[in-house]
C-alpha cells in the first residue's frame, strides 16, 4: 500500500510516502530560499508530497538562523525554483508555514522585527546564532489582541504568496513548541482572556489562523501538524490534552481541512503518544490522516493495511535517502544521516547524500484509490 497512488479531493500522489518537514538552515542570512534548496528537493521529489522546512509567515516568527521566509516578493521568487524543480520531477510540495514565537533570539531576526510569545515567560533552554554561538532564547513580549489579528492576516497573505510561489498546499505548524503550540499548550499559556484560561481559549489561535488560510486558498490546499504528548521547547503533556486535541481535531475537520499531521517522537526519546488516542483522533477527523514517528516499511505497511493513516512521514530517512521510496521498493540499504551536517550552510550532508545505482525493473505501480475524503 505504502507505494500506491492516492487521489483526495483534486490531489494525485504518486505514493503514500511524505517527506517530512526537516529543518536544514540553509537559507541566506536574509532569509531567502537559494538554488541548493531547490536541488535538494528536487532530488526527493518522489515522494507522494514534500512537506518543506518551516518558513516563516512573517519576520517576527524566523527565530532560527538561515530559515526561510515566505512574506515578501523577493521570496516568492526564490521559491518558484523550487517548486518548479520538484514538479519537473513530478512531484508535489508543501510549504510548511512556522511561526517561532517566543523561540528564538533577536541576533537571528531582521531589523525591526522582535520576539513573541503568549507570555512574557522565556523559553527554556538555548538556540544558536551565526553571530554568538549558543545564546539562551531571547525574552518575549507578550502578543495583544491587535498582534494576534496580525499574525492570523500574516499566516493568510503567507498561504496567498505561496500559491503565487507554485506550492500545491500549505501545512500549518501547530506542533513542536512553536507559535501555535505555546497557544495550545497550558504548561507555556497562562493567559486569563479569550486567547487562553480554558480549552476554547487555548485552540482558537490555531482554529482562527486555519479559518483564514482556508479562506484565502481553499480548504484542500490546507493541512496542519499537531504534536500533543509533545515535550519541544517548553511544552509538556497536560490532564486535559487529550479532550482538548480531540475537540481541536473536529474543529479542524469543520472546516474541512485536506489533513492532519500528527507528531510522535517516540522513535528520538519523547513520550509517546498513546495507540488509542491516534485512533480517536482519527476518528474525529474527516481528511487524511498522516502518521509520523520511526517508520520503516514493514510498520508503515501494516499502519495503512489497518487503516491507522492514510499516508507515511518519513524523517530523517529522507534526509539522508534522496531516493528513499525506491530503497524501500527494493529492500535496498539506507544511508545514515550526519548529524554534524544538519543544520550547517552548504552542500555537505545536504545534496550529495548518494543515490542507488540506475537499474531498470518492473512497474509496480497501480491505480490511484480515490480516497472519499
Amino acid at each position: 500500500m505504502l507505494f500506491d497512488p492516492i487521489e483526495a479531493r483534486g490531489l494525485l500522489l504518486s505514493n503514500r510516502a511524505v517527506m517530512a518537514p526537516l529543518t536544514r538552515s540553509r537559507a541566506t542570512a536574509e532569509h531567502t530560499p537559494t538554488d541548493l534548496m531547490a536541488t535538494y528537493y528536487s532530488q526527493r521529489a518522489s515522494a507522494g508530497l514534500i512537506i518543506s522546512e518551516g518558513t516563516s509567515p512573517s519576520p517576527n516568527g524566523l527565530g532560527y538562523a538561515r530559515i526561510p521566509g515566505l512574506y515578501d516578493l523577493k521570496q516568492v521568487d526564490c521559491w518558484k525554483v523550487t517548486t518548479e524543480a520538484v514538479h519537473a520531477q513530478g512531484g508535489k510540495i508543501f510549504v510548511q508555514l512556522m511561526h517561532c514565537g517566543r523561540v528564538a533570539h533577536m541576533v537571528n531576526l531582521p531589523a525591526g522585527a522582535e520576539v513573541l510569545g503568549p507570555g512574557s515567560e522565556i523559553c527554556p533552554g538555548e538556540m544558536w546564532t551565526d553571530g554568538l554561538g549558543m545564546q539562551p532564547h531571547s525574552p518575549p513580549r507578550a502578543m495583544t489582541d491587535t498582534d494576534l489579528t496580525t499574525v492570523v492576516g500574516e499566516y493568510a497573505r503567507s498561504a496567498t504568496l505561496a500559491m503565487e510561489a507554485g506550492f500545491d498546499g500549505v501545512e500549518i505548524h501547530g506542533a513542536n513548541g512553536y507559535l501555535i503550540e505555546q497557544f495550545l499548550n497550558p504548561v507555556v499559556n497562562s493567559r486569563t482572556d479569550r486567547f487562553g484560561a480554558d480549552i476554547e481559549g487555548r485552540n482558537r489561535l490555531a482554529l482562527e489562523i486555519a479559518d483564514a488560510v482556508v479562506q484565502a486558498i481553499g480548504a484542500q490546499r490546507v493541512g496542519i501538524r499537531l504534536s500533543p504528548y509533545g515535550v519541544f521547547n517548553g511544552t509538556a503533556a497536560f490532564p486535559e490534552v487529550e479532550e482538548q486535541y480531540l475537540i481541536l481535531a473536529k474543529s479542524l475537520s469543520s472546516l474541512r481541512l485536506l489533513y492532519l499531521h500528527l507528531v510522535d517522537h517516540e522513535a528520538m526519546g519523547a513520550p509517546p503518544v498513546p495507540a488509542d488516542f491516534k485512533l480517536k483522533l482519527r476518528e474525529s477527523f474527516a481528511g487524511l490522516f498522516i502518521l509520523s514517528g520511526g517508520f520503516d516499511r514493514a510498520h508503515a505497511e501494516q499502519a495503512l493495511l489497518d487503516k491507522h493513516g492514510d499516508l507515511i512521514a518519513f524523517g530523517r530517512p529522507f534526509l539522508a535517502n534522496p531516493d528513499l521510496v525506491e530503497r524501500l521498493q527494493k529492500g535496498a540499504d539506507l544511508n545514515v544521516p550526519d548529524p554534524a551536517t544538519f543544520y550547517v550552510p552548504g552542500a555537505k550532508g545536504y545534496t550529495d547524500y548518494p543515490f542507488l545505482p540506475k537499474s531498470s525493473g518492473p512497474d509496480t505501480r497501480h491505480p490511484p484509490d480515490k480516497t472519499p475524503r
